[in-house]
Order: C-alpha cells, then structure tokens, then sequence
C-alpha cells in the first residue's frame, strides 16, 4: 500500500479509470457536466464543485467495484444521497468520482416482532415509513428533508423527533460499509446490546463519508403511538418562549416535538405555506402516548405556556391537521429563502446544555440587531439545538463577510457555555475551523490517526471534517 498522499490539490481523472468505468456500467458511469454539476452542489451557501464523473451504483458489491477502482488510481471518492446536506459535505473539492446511491432504495427486510428493519442507503425517511404503513410501526428520525437514511446515518442527523427518540447514533443497531480499498465489512449486528469488541458502527455514524460507504442499515423501529396530539401556541417574545421549553423539559414532561421559531420565520411560513399563523414568537408541539397520557403532557404544557405569557394555544388532533401544521415547519428553511429571492443561506446549527439555552439565544437575538442580518431562527429547542438561517447574496462579499463573522460568533457563544458548532448538521467543510477549539489538539490527532488507519491514501471524501493540520 502507498504511503498517505493527502489531497491537497484537484486531481485529474486517469483516462485508464475513466475507460474502467465505463466498462463497468454503461450508461450508469457518466462525465456529462450538467450531472456532475447537479453531484457538485448541496443546499448550503458554498460554491459548487462537481466531481469529475459519476457513478451510479446498485449494490454493495458495485460500490465495492467502484471503490476498488479508484483506490487503485489514487482518485477521491464521494458518496451522495439526496443532495440536501448544509456543509458542503458532497463538494468535490478535490475532484473524481462520486457514487450515486439513490438507486440502492430497497427496504430488505421489516421485523416487527424485533422493532427493528434493515434498508439500503438510499432509502429515504419517507419511504420507510411508506413501508411500515401497515405493520403499526414508525421510524421515528426526521431531519425535514426527505434525507436518505446512509446520509443522515452519515452526518448523525436527527430533527424534530430527537427530544424524545434520540438521534441517528442511538437508532442505528447495525451497517454494512465500503472500506477506502474496497472491502466490504458489517459492523454491529441486531442484539439491543453487545460487548464485543469496538463500537464501530457509532465510528462510522457521523463519519461524513470520509472513513467509508454506508450501503446498508439496519435500524430501530417504533409502535406507532395510540393517540398523537400537536398543538401551537405564541409568545409576547422569545424569552418567554424558550423559559416554557426549560420549565416543560426540566419537569420531565416526556415530549416527542417542541420547536421554536421567531416572528419572522412564522412571518415566511404563512407566505410560503399558506397559512395564517399569529407572526410572533411561536412554540409547535406534540405529544405521543395513550389518550390519557397525552391529554396529560398536553394540559400541563399549556399551562405552563400560560403561565409565560403564551397566547392562541390551538390543537391539532386530527391527522390532516398535524401534518400541515408539522409540513409547515419542515418548509420553514425553504419558506426563509423566500424572505430574499436570490439569495443562498449559510445556516447555524449550534447546540447548548438546556440550562444555557436562556443565555445562548438572548445573546444571539442581541447580536442579530447590531448586525442587522436577515436571520429567522428555528429550532429544536427541546434539546437545545436551534438554527439562524442567515440570508446573503453569494456574490456579495460584503454580505458573506457579515453573516460569516456573526456565525464565528454565535459558535464561540455556544462553545462558552459548553455547548456544540453542530448539533445535527455536521462538519463538512464549513465548521472544520472549530474543531480544535471544540475538541482540543489532541483528540484531533486522535481522529486523524483514524482517518489514517482507515484511509491511508485520503481518498474518502478528502478535505471534510478534519481540518489540515
């Protein structure tokens, strides 16, 4: 094997590996620049990079050929889902070969009896679910997007559901991935527990593509709840708002969904959705359980709401109802962007102790004022994660300047109180600055010596998470 040759530079696609893949797959291998184009870009504010081809896999085994492939030429690889990550994790910063997933879209195998089911990376949240319909089961993860599930094993997603049923890391029990030299391991398996031996699935979970190529899963289900209710309810101001989530969290009341967002995000979900919301300050709520658990939580939780000053504090509890109402607050990043047509966002995802979550975004509304940015906030306040989406024109330096020195800012608040850069979104190449003021050198060297034991020649997806020394 060749010595570690970092990627520092955009590599030139062998003609040898180009001629190899095509061999390979056809059709299925191309180079055409509109689709390494659309492979290049994600929904975040940085600029595109496009791969220089792009593979279109259907198996294990053929991302394995692919892989193979490239390590033997020495050119990156990059593995994509759905195109909806917010850090510029997909960019081909430096160049070759990306692996369309999303033809791996089959669920393999649903066990009720085991609350558990095993997917191939581009299944999405969506289609799951589509699946389980009739079994009496959810899975519960729920970034927004209709993400695939290897991409938000891959940057240890989580969303609105992640108060009460945790995050990709706690859901995954199991995975099969693609090694930088093309092996194929499983790791994990379908106990609810095991000692045997290093934890490699948790390795893999937030790994951002850069150690290997999740291609299967295997994941946590749950019973669909006897009775759901949602409800929502606004706020004199944001203060008040977020002392109702500490109170409600600190009582234990056992939530599934609370979310915050801010006058003006409320302001571009009633233009974008539709709806006719009161523009202030606005909590959304659910609550999963038996009908006399759920009437519980959901009295308790209004009366505290009152108790802060909340108004309009409207149910929902037929389905249709909670699904517009929760569809308007999955469109809220879109619904933002309306806000300034044009314009791209650079989103915030930082992430504090419940206790400082007070400090953190009265501080941050303070500097939004002196800034003057156009920045509606949401967030999954329940476990004190919340998101700016700081609007700006790409092409203006002045703008990016701006809302790049308040993100610096916001990260630095957050770290001061013991908080996160990231509580779901990921690293990517965005936050990789703060890494070593998160972690401290010497658990970088730490993660590096990983990455180095498991791609000694920096060919998965090089130049994300950890930052050159």
């Amino acid at each position: 094997m060749h010595a570690a040759q970092p990627a520092t530079a955009r590599v030139s696609l062998p003609p040898a590996l180009a001629d190899a893949l095509t061999a390979r797959f056809g059709s299925r291998y191309s180079c055409a620049e509109s689709i390494c184009l659309q492979h290049g870009k994600d929904e975040s504010s940085h600029a595109p990079e496009p791969p220089d081809g792009v593979v279109f896999a259907e198996s294990t085994e053929e991302v394995a050929a692919v892989v193979k492939l490239c390590h033997d030429h020495r050119v990156p690889i990059i593995a994509f889902g759905t195109g909806t990550s917010l850090e510029g994790h997909l960019l081909a910063i430096h160049g070759g070969i990306c692996i369309d997933l999303r033809g791996m879209n089959q669920v393999l195998a649903v066990r009720p009896e085991d609350l558990d089911a095993t997917v191939q990376a581009g299944v999405t949240r969506k289609q799951l679910n589509n699946a389980l319909h009739d079994t009496g089961f959810f899975f519960p993860i729920d970034p927004g997007a209709d993400a695939s599930l290897g991409g938000m094993a891959a940057t240890r997603a989580s969303g609105t559901n992640a108060v009460r049923y945790g995050t990709m890391r706690e859901n995954v029990l199991g995975m099969t991935v693609v090694l930088a030299d093309g092996r194929i391991i499983k790791t994990g398996g379908r106990a609810r527990k095991s000692a045997a031996g290093y934890d490699l699935t948790r390795l893999f979970v937030g790994s951002e593509g850069t150690l290997g190529i999740i291609t299967e899963l295997t994941v946590r289900l749950y019973p669909i709840p006897e009775a759901i209710s949602s409800a929502v309810c606004a706020f004199p101001d944001i203060a008040a708002a977020v002392s109702t989530v500490i109170e409600i969290i600190q009582l234990g009341v056992p939530i599934a969904r609370i979310e915050l967002l801010d006058a003006l995000a409320l302001k571009a979900i009633n233009v974008y959705s539709k709806t006719s919301l009161r523009e202030a300050p606005t909590l959304f709520f659910e609550f999963h359980g038996s009908p006399a658990s759920v009437e519980e939580q959901a009295r308790t939780v209004e009366d505290i709401a009152a108790s802060q000053g909340g108004m309009d504090f409207d149910w929902a509890t037929r389905p249709e109802d909670r699904s517009r109402l929760w569809q308007a607050r999955h469109d809220a990043y879109y619904a933002c962007l309306g806000l300034k047509p044009g314009a791209r966002a650079l989103t915030t995802d930082v992430c504090v102790p419940i206790s400082r979550l007070a400090d953190c975004i009265n501080e941050t509304i303070a500097d939004i004022a002196e800034s003057r940015l156009l920045a509606p906030l949401v967030g999954h306040v329940g476990d004190g994660n919340f998101h700016l989406v700081l609007l700006l024109d790409p092409d203006n330096p002045v703008e990016v300047a701006q809302a790049r020195a308040f993100s610096n800012r916001l990260v630095e608040r957050a770290l001061r109180l013991e908080g996160t850069c990231t509580g779901e979104h990921g690293i990517g190449i965005g936050k990789q600055k703060y890494m070593a003021q998160e972690h401290g050198d010497a658990a970088l060297d730490v993660m590096r010596a990983v990455k180095q034991a498991l791609d000694p020649e920096n060919l998965m997806n090089p130049g994300k998470v950890l930052p050159a020394r």
